[in-house]
């Protein structure tokens, strides 16, 4: 893609969205998770799969704050969010038009691998969706924009994608991970587990590895149709999984860092423009946390991460916090 300095003409952005309290969408979990799945909240925990509309207001922080944006894909499970109607109310002079993305759509050739519960194995194939532009965000629904955001803040130099992480040691990150266990002795899956996988499937593998962070993911559609052409294999062991598994690799861990050693990827750090939210059993933690939020004054990324996990009252203060930032 010949940019010539300036932003891409169309940036899309892909939204992996779930209501895990469709009784449907239950029921078919339970029918293909294995015995004892659903007590792992890493695998099959309800939290995993909770909808508490956090892709409404994702939405709504789109609309609100990267207007530019071409088109904004949800993909889902034979679901619907229904929010159209809330978002043509909220924007009555126009807003990011919107379209519903089955898994059977970016699934295709590979249905067998579907029904599928597994964010890492969907995050494999979002660049499938037709129509996607080359260059696109990747948002999971609790993640918002907090401020106005401009492409550059996503691609540099018209198609450089923006990686939001820290270089951390492959051979330290290693070493602290043996002692990551379950309460039950097996191994724990975690973020920093499938990067470092990724990170050793390059050749040669490299010493440090993008950490990344609860960010959009700016990505190339083009940099995945060609790599998974020809690591074929490497694609569909990431996607036979119904559940998250162990043995996965984050995809855009592959892409940033492939980029990254050609000078094709930017890497900045999210320290201040990230704002993280995960309720805990803290006194007062919701409120301590939302109180830091205030002060933050280069926040552009907030991420509201298993707030079902709050309490009636947490819940409560979160999402009052959206509406006063967002309506």
């Amino acid at each position: 893609m010949k940019t010539n300095g300036i932003h891409p003409t169309k940036i899309d952005a892909v939204i992996t969205w779930v209501d895990g309290d469709d009784p449907k969408h239950r029921q078919k979990r339970m029918q293909y998770g294995s015995e004892g799945i659903f007590d792992k909240e890493d695998v099959g925990g309800d939290t995993r799969f909770s909808n508490l509309n956090e892709i409404y207001w994702c939405v709504v922080s789109l609309n609100k704050f990267a207007p530019w944006l071409n088109k904004i894909y949800i993909v889902t499970d034979e679901q619907d969010p229904k929010i159209e109607d809330a978002i043509r109310e909220m924007f009555p002079d126009g807003y990011i038009p919107m379209e519903i993305v089955d898994h059977k759509v970016i699934f295709r050739g590979y249905e067998r691998y579907l029904p599928t519960f597994n964010s890492v194995a969907l995050e494999t194939m979002t660049w499938r969706i037709p129509g996607l532009s080359d260059c696109f965000i990747e948002f999971n629904d609790d993640l918002m924009l907090a401020a106005p955001v401009s492409p550059e803040d996503f691609f540099v130099n018209g198609d450089t994608p923006v990686c939001y992480a820290r270089k951390k040691s492959v051979a330290v990150t290693k070493f602290t991970r043996l002692f990551k266990f379950r309460k039950d002795g097996s191994k724990r899956i975690t973020f920093k587990g499938s990067m470092i996988h990724a990170a050793s499937l390059l050749a040669p593998p490299p010493r440090h590895y993008l950490l990344l962070s609860h960010t959009p993911k700016p990505l190339r559609r083009d940099f995945y149709e060609q790599y998974f052409r020809k690591h074929s294999g490497l694609m569909i062991h990431n996607i036979r999984l119904r559940f998250r598994d162990i043995s996965q690799f984050t995809p855009q861990e592959v892409q940033y860092l492939s980029l990254y050693r050609d000078g094709g990827c930017v890497c900045r750090s999210p320290q201040g423009l990230l704002f993280y939210l995960q309720p805990k059993k803290k006194r007062d933690y919701v409120q301590r946390k939302l109180a830091i939020l205030h002060e933050m004054k280069t926040c552009k990324f907030l991420c509201f991460n298993s707030i079902d996990l709050g309490s009636e009252a947490d819940r409560a203060m979160i999402f009052e916090e959206l509406n006063r930032r967002f309506t």
